[in-house]
């Protein structure tokens, strides 16, 4: 385990060995999982799952959260409607870890479909083996901050009109 224990959510919209994998190889490197959706229980509804990772990772119950889906799209765009959530689909382990080092990215999103156990260790091992925020980039992530301030309001989606 690299550094001090965290607490990180764990979710998923099915019942799945990659996220599985991911929740009980979290525990025995030490961390605290917080398991969601089909991690904990039954299958649920991707934007739920996004949602609730994302709010622990928003309201400071986690430190990070992992959010899986059949293509990792959904649970990223929910999550990334959580105020405060900056969710990254990564698919390999320099996206995770450039995620995490330039984007300030606090939420790993992974797709069921294409990530092998495998690959998901190697993404996990760099999204928590990373420093958390090149200083940097400090100034940009304020500015992603900045935008969110900009925007409180929940427009409708074209799909809804």
């Amino acid at each position: 385990m690299n550094g001090a224990p965290r607490r990180i959510a764990v979710g998923s919209d099915m019942r799945h060995p990659v996220p599985d994998g991911i929740a009980e190889r979290l525990e025995r490197d030490g961390h605290v999982v917080v398991r969601c959706g089909a991690v904990d229980a039954a299958d649920a509804p991707w934007p739920d799952v996004a949602e609730q990772v994302g709010r622990l990772v928003a309201e400071g119950a986690v430190d990070d959260g992992v959010v899986c889906c059949w293509t990792g799209t959904g649970v990223s765009i929910a999550a990334n409607k959580v105020p405060g959530i900056r969710a990254a689909l990564c698919g390999d382990a320099e996206t995770a870890r450039g995620a995490r080092r330039w984007n300030g990215a606090n939420v790993l999103a992974l797709s069921l479909r294409a990530t092998s156990a495998a690959v998901a260790d190697e993404i996990v091992d760099a999204w928590m083996s990373g420093p958390p925020v090149d200083p940097a980039e400090r100034a940009n992530i304020e500015r992603v901050a900045d935008i969110e301030r900009r925007h409180p309001e929940r427009v409708a989606s074209r799909s809804e009109s």
